[in-house]
C-alpha cells in the first residue's frame, strides 16, 4: 500500500471517537506507508492523532471551512489528493462521510466501497467487508486499481493507541466559493442528551411493542442505569413517540455498538440491517417467533412492560455492590 489518508471529523472543535477508529484501521493496511490524517478545520488535539496511527497531521486553512458545505470541503480534498497521491482513502459512514465520500471518489478516479466492517490487504490488494441487500449478505470487495475510497461503519473497528507521534502541518487551499451551492449555517444539538446512537458502546432501543409513548420511560430508566443512549425504530419516530435522531435502522442511523438491547421491536429487514453488527444483542418480545431472535445474542420472551424494570433493578445492583 501507499499512504492513506483518513479525513477527519471534528465536532465542536474536538475530534470525534470515529476519526480514532479510522486512524486504527488505516494503520493496520498502511503497513510500512504513511497514514495522513487531514483536518479541515483547527483542533486543539490534533497532534494526539499520532497516539492512533497519524504519521502525519494535514490542518486544511481557509475560511470557506468554517461551515461544512458539500461543494467547498469537495475542491479541499481533491487538492489533498492530488498532492498526497494515497492509494486509499478513508471516511466515516456519517452523515458528513457519505455526503463527501462520492464526490472526492469521483475526483480520485477510484471506486467507492461504503459501509465497511472489516478490511484486509490479500494479495497485495486491499479488500473491503460491507453488508448488501438489507445487511443480509456480506460481501468482500477486491480493489483492482486506482485510488479507493471507503467509508468505515462508526464503532465497527476498534480505536488503538499505538503511541505513535504526528507532524502537524497547516496548508493553505484554494475554494472557489461561486461553486458553493449550500451551506451549514448553523448546528442545533439538543441539551442534555445522551451520546449520538452512532458513537455509543450501549444502546437500548424501543419499538411498537413499547405500547405508548409514555412507556418508553421505561426505556429511558434502563438506559440511564446502563449509561447507555435511547434508540427507537421507524415505526416509533413516524408514529411520534421519539425524535428522528433516535431512529435505527436503514432509513435512520446505523449502529454498532457492544451491546444492543431490542425492546418490542420485531425484527424488520430495513431495522436489522442498522443494527445487526452490533456485538451482543438483547432481544425482550413477547413473540417468541419474532424475527429479532434470528440475530439476537441473547433473547427473553417476555412483555417488555415487565421485563424491563426487573432488568433495571438488576443493573442497579449490580453497581451498588460493586
Amino acid at each position: 500500500m501507499a499512504n492513506v489518508l483518513v479525513f477527519c471529523e471534528t465536532k465542536a472543535g474536538k475530534i470525534k471517537p470515529v476519526t480514532r477508529e479510522l486512524l486504527s484501521a488505516a494503520k493496520k493496511i498502511a503497513g510500512s506507508e504513511s497514514v495522513i490524517a487531514v483536518l479541515f478545520n483547527e483542533c486543539a488535539d490534533a497532534a494526539n492523532l499520532g497516539a492512533f496511527g497519524a504519521n502525519k497531521v494535514l490542518v486544511l486553512s481557509n475560511p470557506e471551512l468554517a461551515n461544512y458545505s458539500t461543494e467547498g470541503y469537495a475542491q479541499a480534498a481533491a487538492q489533498v489528493i492530488e498532492a498526497e497521491k494515497p492509494s486509499a482513502i478513508l471516511f466515516a459512514a456519517t452523515s458528513r462521510g457519505r455526503d463527501l465520500a462520492p464526490r472526492t471518489a469521483a475526483r480520485a478516479g477510484g471506486p467507492l466501497i461504503a459501509d465497511c466492517t472489516e478490511m484486509k490487504i490479500e494479495g497485495g490488494a486491499l479488500c473491503a467487508l460491507r453488508p448488501i441487500y438489507a445487511g443480509k449478505v456480506l460481501m468482500w470487495c477486491k480493489v483492482a486499481g486506482g485510488c479507493a475510497v471507503l467509508t468505515l461503519r462508526p464503532k465497527a473497528f476498534t480505536a488503538e493507541e499505538c503511541g505513535g507521534s504526528a507532524q502537524v502541518e497547516t496548508r493553505a487551499v484554494n475554494i472557489d466559493s461561486g461553486k458553493i451551492r449550500a451551506r451549514v449555517i448553523e448546528d442545533r444539538v439538543q441539551s442534555g442528551g445522551a451520546v449520538d446512537v452512532t458513537e455509543a458502546d450501549m444502546i437500548v432501543a424501543g419499538g411498537r411493542g413499547m405500547k405508548a409513548p409514555e412507556n418508553f420511560g421505561l426505556i429511558e430508566e434502563l438506559a440511564k442505569a446502563l449509561g447507555a443512549s435511547v434508540g427507537a425504530s421507524r415505526a416509533v419516530v413516524d408514529a411520534g413517540w421519539r425524535p428522528h435522531s433516535e431512529q435505527v435502522g436503514q432509513t435512520g442511523k446505523v449502529v454498532s455498538p457492544t451491546l444492543y438491547i431490542a425492546a418490542g421491536i420485531s425484527g424488520a429487514i430495513q431495522h436489522l440491517a442498522g443494527m445487526n453488527t452490533s456485538r451482543v444483542i438483547v432481544a425482550i418480545n413477547k413473540d417468541a417467533d419474532a424475527p429479532i431472535f434470528k440475530v439476537a445474542s441473547y433473547g427473553i420472551v417476555g412483555d417488555a412492560m415487565e421485563v424491563l424494570p426487573a432488568l433495571t433493578e438488576e443493573v442497579k445492583k449490580v453497581k451498588a455492590e460493586g
